[in-house]
This record gives C-alpha cells, sequence and structure tokens, in this order.
C-alpha cells in the first residue's frame, strides 16, 4: 500500500505540471527548450524525497523555479539548494499545510558570488586538531598551521571553520569560528538540532544530547528524531553559516544573489514572495517530527525576525 500512495504521489505532481495554466507559469521562468528538463527533474526531486510528497504542489514549484531562476540545480548531490519539507501548525499544534521551503545551500552561495565577476577566491577550510596556533598578539587575528600530509590530516577531528574570501582589487576578509561556538550557534536558531537533553511534555518529542547523539547513546527507535543536517550533515551547514556570515557582512553581493539570500529559508509564494513559515505560528517548537524516511525533513526555517538580524549577527545559518 505505502509503495502505490509514493508511486501516485509523484504522478500526481507530474499531471500538476502539466496542466496547461502552471506549464504556462514554467516556459515564462525556464523557456520552451528547458520546460521538459525542469519537470522531468521536479518530479524526480518528489519521487526521491519521502517527506516532499505530502507538500502542496504549489510550494514544490514555487521553491524549484526560484532555482531555476538563479540556475540552481535541485540536485542533492551538488548541494546548491534543496526543497525542505515543513509543516505549518496551528496554536494548538494542528497542521495547518504542508509546503517546500526554498533553501540554498553551501555550493549555491559558492556560485552566485563567483558570478559576481567580484570574487578572485571564496573557500571554507576545516580546521583539524592541532592546527590552530592562536591569535597574533599584535594584530589580533588567527594563526594557523596546516598539517602537510592530507592522509593523517583526514583523520584528525574537525575543531573548527576558517571562511575566506579575496576580491579581484585585493580586498581580503576572512573570520574563524571554534566548532564549540558552531554548536552553540545551531542550538539558539535551529529548532531541529539540540545541543543538551530535552525532555518535551510530550515523551515522543524529546531528544538526548548531541553529545550522545554523536556517540549514539539513543534508542534506535529514535533515529527519525535526528533528521536535521545539523545531526546529518553538521560540516555542511557549517559551512553554509560561514559563507553565509562572511558575505552577508563583508562580501559583494549582486541583485541576484541579494534575492537569493532573502528568500533562503522561505516558502516561496505563488506571486514569488517569501514566506518565513517558521515565523507565522506560537507553536512550532515541537514542528513535526514524525518523518524517519528522509534526512530533509527536520531542517525546518528559521524566523524572519532571525533573518532580519543577520546584519548583527544574529544570522540562523
Amino acid at each position: 500500500m505505502n509503495n502505490e500512495v509514493a508511486t501516485a504521489q509523484p504522478k500526481g505532481m507530474a499531471d500538476f505540471l502539466s496542466k496547461d495554466k502552471v506549464k504556462a507559469n514554467i516556459l515564462q521562468v525556464v523557456g520552451q527548450k528547458n520546460t521538459a528538463r525542469f519537470i522531468a527533474s521536479v518530479v524526480s526531486a518528489v519521487q526521491n524525497t519521502p517527506a516532499l510528497q505530502e507538500c502542496s504542489h504549489n510550494s514544490i514549484l514555487s521553491a524549484a523555479l526560484l532555482g531555476e531562476a538563479l540556475n540552481l540545480s535541485p540536485s542533492p548531490q551538488l548541494g546548491q539548494f534543496y526543497m525542505i519539507p515543513y509543516k505549518k501548525k496551528d496554536r494548538e499544534g494542528n497542521v495547518i499545510s504542508t509546503d517546500a521551503q526554498f533553501q540554498l545551500g553551501a555550493k549555491g552561495y559558492k556560485q552566485l558570488a563567483m558570478r559576481t565577476g567580484q570574487y578572485k577566491d571564496l573557500d571554507v577550510i576545516y580546521i583539524r586538531e592541532g592546527e590552530y596556533r592562536g591569535r597574533d598578539r599584535s594584530t589580533g587575528k588567527h594563526k594557523f598551521e596546516f598539517i602537510e600530509d592530507d592522509a593523517v590530516r583526514e583523520e584528525l577531528p574537525v575543531i573548527g571553520y576558517l571562511a575566506y574570501f579575496e576580491l579581484l582589487n585585493g580586498f581580503r576578509k576572512e573570520i574563524f569560528w571554534t566548532k564549540a561556538k558552531m554548536v552553540k550557534h545551531a542550538d539558539q536558531y535551529s529548532q531541529a538540532f539540540n545541543l543538551n537533553e530535552v525532555k518535551n511534555k510530550t515523551p515522543k518529542y524529546s531528544r538526548v544530547s548531541y553529545e550522545d547523539f554523536l556517540t549514539g547513546n539513543y534508542p534506535e527507535k529514535d533515529a527519525w528524531k535526528y533528521s536535521s543536517f545539523w545531526y546529518k550533515n553538521f560540516d555542511e551547514m557549517a559551512e553554509k553559516t560561514m559563507i553565509r556570515q562572511l558575505i552577508s557582512k563583508w562580501g559583494i553581493m549582486s541583485i541576484e544573489m541579494s534575492d537569493a539570500y532573502e528568500r533562503d529559508m522561505a516558502v516561496i509564494n505563488a506571486d514569488g514572495s517569501p514566506s518565513y513559515v517558521d515565523n507565522e505560528t506560537v507553536n512550532q517548537h515541537e514542528s513535526d517530527l514524525s518523518q524517519a524516511n528522509t534526512v530533509d525533513f527536520e531542517e525546518v526555517s528559521e524566523s524572519v525576525s532571525n533573518e532580519v538580524t543577520a546584519e548583527t549577527g544574529g544570522d540562523p545559518f
């Protein structure tokens, strides 16, 4: 029965995308030449991500069209942007709707930055144990001594993240965060991630501490509670956080990039405007954890207030 439902829903998406009015909207954005490819990629994304099959067709289409307009691929393997399922609830905890959010990945940010033609280099380096050498006493800048042997280096734990860019005019900026700072950042801004143990009033929503998660000290039946990217792919989320922090404060952003930045982690409405669904309901702390099948499901959007505070260091990513 489950297989029948999973098959029917992507077929429903394909039928939706084939409607004349919908197809006209797609043609307007992607053009005749790319329409078939675009529809195939969207249907494939829905087919391969079980939780997306519960999302409204319009929200999936809007998120995919934004990615297409930015010339970014929805392929999870490329990590340029993701369509993240999100259940919006009312004050009583009842599900109002399930929508797909548009979320840029670290590689998407890099792509958009390099397209400005202003960046000579842009990257995030994982700092390994033993490579951090403190601060320069005269400048206050962080010092590093990298391990030359890559085979040895990659076996060492990550203890921090160094993000930097260099513009064609010679201006260079870098920032460094320890992993401990990044963990606290995730704990503060992501509902889907917890540093310390959480004992919820509804026991099935309780979580162990991040330390216990890393050591596997939790019941196997509770694995679905830890499907957030912050649990499953912490370093990639940290990389995105560093790039957002760096570029939004010191980098050059094109109109295209600024637009993508503003729509990151939002549900895209039919008219192209972003809705930060995490800000539309009070009772979001228990945002639905019941989708065990997908690594994407738990990565929920942050509130619009978090988005606005990016300039003051309150950036959720």
